[in-house]
């Protein structure tokens, strides 16, 4: 939680840059990166302003591609119109950063449309340009899409593969907040596959680590498969801790508690009383 921006001071900055003749001096990289925050901010008007002058500040055909990709991303264009634009960046000197991340948004489409085949192929060639270029971190984000698309399919054990890859380089890149995600990933498919202990020591790996950096979401993701486990093992009480633990979490941040962590320690307290009677 720490580092965030408000939406008072994103609104501030992004006004500064780009109030009246001020956005002259914003080149096209900046303008590219300020739209997702006009975005968040609902200013329409703006995204449209700074993709303009994006266009216009262009200095090459690198920088052409990648506002040609925002455009075509913000038009919800069609997957041909993505997969033409990365066969053509890639041909150009230095296309390759910028194919990569076409290729993965490209499987994310499909990955979208439950087309697995091609989410798988698209990742993959995304995937292969990004070690080429040695790009760990660009490795974490196709690694994640490969991981989800297995665990659609209920390919656990390839799951696994990427989920455990994906692991290594966080550990490398000391990305505590994808880590904490990463773990709460692979726990989810070792609890799926059976391996109980693994998939314990893991989500409570995740939680100290979201515990660490004050990530609600990130302690509920976990809290809430430890207490799944527990409910397979037939041990209620302890899921039930758990998921008051979780519960007080959201309390303590100031924040509502999601309804399902009420109505499952609802339902587990059913199931755990009618035991105490016997």
């Amino acid at each position: 939680m720490n580092g965030e921006v408000s939406p008072e001071q994103a609104e501030r900055i992004i006004t500064m840059l780009t109030e009246g003749a001020a956005i002259e001096n914003v080149n096209t990289p900046l303008a590219l990166r300020l739209i997702p925050l006009a975005e968040e901010l609902e200013n329409p008007d703006l995204v449209t302003r700074l993709l303009d002058h994006a266009e216009k500040s262009a200095e090459d055909d690198i920088e052409s591609g990648w506002v040609k990709f925002e455009t075509l991303r913000l038009n919800n264009s069609s997957v041909d119109d993505f997969v033409e634009l990365a066969a053509t960046v890639e041909k150009l000197e230095a296309g390759k950063p910028l194919a990569a991340a076409v290729l993965h948004h490209v499987g994310l489409m499909y990955l979208g449309g439950e087309q697995f085949n091609e989410c798988t192929v698209f990742t993959t060639r995304s995937m292969r340009i990004r070690e080429q270029l040695d790009d760990q971190a660009g490795l974490v984000y196709s690694l994640a899409v490969l991981e989800a698309c297995e665990k659609r399919q209920n390919q656990h054990d390839s799951a696994l593969v990427h989920g455990t890859r994906r692991l290594e380089i966080l550990s490398q890149l000391d990305d505590q907040e994808g880590l904490m995600e990463s773990m709460a990933d692979v726990a989810h498919t070792q609890a799926t596959m059976g391996n109980f202990d693994a998939a314990i020591d893991l989500y409570n790996q995740s939680l100290e680590l979201s515990n660490t950096l004050e990530d609600v979401s990130g302690q509920f993701v976990a809290r809430w498969g430890l207490a799944d486990i527990s409910e397979i093992q037939g041990d209620y009480q302890t899921a039930m801790l758990h998921l008051s633990d979780c519960l007080h979490a959201f309390i303590a941040f100031g924040l509502p508690a999601p309804t399902p962590i009420r109505e499952r320690l609802d339902a587990l307290t059913k199931l755990e009383n009618p035991q105490e009677e016997e």
